[in-house]
């Protein structure tokens, strides 16, 4: 498994490292203690980034109001302060941001317009990232599977809990558990047969790596709906079914990465309708008596 370990938004390389340089600018006179930690903070800024107070502490080999005091020394007001700005040096705290084409003064119709416009191109991107083979692979596995674990974190969420009602209505033994303590435990007692559907922007999401990872150990085939090859969680999965989304910091809060997986998922469910008219005719008694649906 990669040595990644936080959700990546982007890849600003650059900018933090210019951000370690103004860092190591401030920690010239300190004291032992907050040596060590900003010594830490220099060598793994993505760990203190992702960490708590504790957790620094911990791995610095200090106490824990040590680490609040390190990030005040070097002009921050507070740990969390001191998180914030790594955030920011990585490209990170821009997830839940408007994309940078839209400004302070742009009106609703200019926001609906943006919106509109990344749904359309994240569904043409996946037109030509989405390959056929992958999608019969992954039909295939889901079809002959002796239960399907469906898994994603965050945003990410609402795409696994929708594949797990869709395929569950056409008779696969499927389960979608939020709770990441609860899905590492499902994933870990998966067998050869299974197959867990792991949906993930990035592919570098630490927690739903962690499920992949287990689901793999235990032999499971892991599908991966994501956006790009090449990450943590495509060297984990046996299929991978690529969006092709563009970078999430040019979309609101990712939601055209989410309506392009979920477009994956109707392109599974209806490939596995048609594969077998039997799950069909069961998707039919499952449903007869719910009450009208959205």
């Amino acid at each position: 498994m990669s040595s990644h370990k936080s959700n990546r938004v982007t890849e600003p390389a650059e900018p933090l490292q210019q951000w370690l340089g103004a860092v190591r600018a401030r920690s010239g006179d300190l004291a032992t203690s907050e040596a060590k930690v900003i010594a830490l903070l220099i060598a793994d800024p993505l760990f203190v980034g992702t960490s708590t107070t504790a957790q620094v502490a911990a791995r610095a080999g200090v106490s824990a109001p040590s680490v609040v005091r390190a990030a005040r020394a070097i002009g921050f007001e507070g740990f969390a302060d001191l998180k914030l700005e790594i955030a920011r040096a990585r490209g990170s705290a821009d997830f839940f941001a408007p994309p940078p084409s839209l400004h302070a003064d742009s009106d609703a119709a200019s926001v609906m317009d943006n919106a509109v416009r990344s749904g359309i191109d994240a569904l043409s991107a996946l037109r030509g990232a989405l390959i056929a083979d992958d999608v019969r692979a992954a039909v295939k596995a889901i079809r002959d599977c002796g239960q399907l674990l469906s898994y994603g974190a965050g945003p990410s969420a609402t795409v696994a809990a929708d594949a797990v009602f869709r395929m569950r209505a056409l008779g696969v033994r499927t389960a979608g558990v939020v709770d990441h303590e609860s899905a590492m435990i499902a994933a870990r007692l998966m067998s050869p047969g299974d197959v867990s559907v792991i949906v993930s922007s990035t592919g570098r999401t630490q927690t739903t790596l962690a499920v992949a990872d287990a689901a793999a150990s235990s032999g499971a085939t892991v599908i991966a709906i994501t956006d790009r090859r090449a990450t943590p969680l495509t060297e984990l999965a046996r299929i991978t079914l690529l969006t092709g989304a563009a970078p999430l910091s040019t979309q609101l809060a990712a939601s055209a990465s989410r309506l392009a997986q979920l477009t994956v998922v109707d392109v599974l469910v209806a490939t596995l309708a048609l594969s077998d008219p039997g799950r069909v005719r069961r998707a039919e008694r499952a449903g007869m008596d719910l009450p009208d649906m959205p």
